[in-house]
């Protein structure tokens, strides 16, 4: 079973401790449709986050 995880595109946005909430609720509501969405701190400028979107 080989799974390939595509990106579809990443983004580098203001971080808010309110963002994972967004990525959450998007996750939950596209998974059906083979989408997936993460969050992490831009190791450059923590003050910054990276959005990604992955095709699952």
């Amino acid at each position: 079973m080989n799974t390939k995880i595509e990106v579809l595109s990443t983004t580098k946005i203001e971080y808010t401790k309110e963002l994972y909430k967004i990525v959450d609720s998007l996750n939950r509501t596209l998974k059906e449709q083979d989408l997936m969405f993460g969050l992490a701190l831009d190791k450059e400028n923590p003050a910054n986050a990276v959005f990604t979107i992955y095709r699952t």
